[in-house]
């Protein structure tokens, strides 16, 4: 017969690590408890770091988060093109930027071969997370309260993007 010692010690551990699992701030991916991937650009922790401020390093290579509306990207309307901070990918174009009143930018519709998804089950649910589809960056969550055509809302952390604004010539 179990004794009921070992028997609440052990719901107890397991409570315990599956808590740690749902509370952490990054995906399952980033501590690397899913397949690992292989992306065209990649780089040692050291190389990411003395590239990175210590913010992108954290949004990118962490996946952690910004607080809402800091980013000055939000308050972007010119013509250009949103990338990648990791790698310069173009990730989305201006014209699919809408103010979504979340705090961070938002858009319907990534650039096409631009992002990769994965699933995030950190905060107890799941959501689909955004990455770059060449450094594998965390970039953000996609969900699906967006504007037509897509319905979806690329919610993106600014800092994981750089703005390049259109030629003159091209506005």
């Amino acid at each position: 017969m179990i004794d009921r010692r070992i028997l609440l010690a052990s719901a107890a551990g397991l409570a315990g690590l599956f808590g740690l699992r749902w509370s952490g701030r990054e995906s399952a991916w980033a501590t690397g408890t899913k397949v690992s991937r292989k992306f065209e650009i990649e780089k040692t922790d050291a190389e990411w770091r003395a590239q990175l401020t210590p913010q992108q390093y954290h949004i990118l290579r962490e996946h952690g988060t910004e607080p809402p509306f800091s980013s000055p990207l939000l308050k972007e309307h010119r013509k250009g093109t949103f990338a990648c901070a990791g790698c310069g990918l173009p990730l989305y174009s201006s014209e699919t930027k809408f103010e979504s009143g979340t705090g961070w930018p938002s858009f319907w519709k990534p650039l096409d071969n631009a992002v990769g998804k994965s699933t995030d089950t950190t905060l107890g649910m799941a959501r689909t997370e955004v990455h770059c589809r060449r450094c594998g960056g965390h970039l953000g969550h996609v969900f699906d309260d967006g504007p037509k055509p897509t319905g979806l809302r690329y919610c993106m952390d600014g800092l994981a993007l750089v703005f390049h604004p259109a030629s003159p010539s091209a506005t």
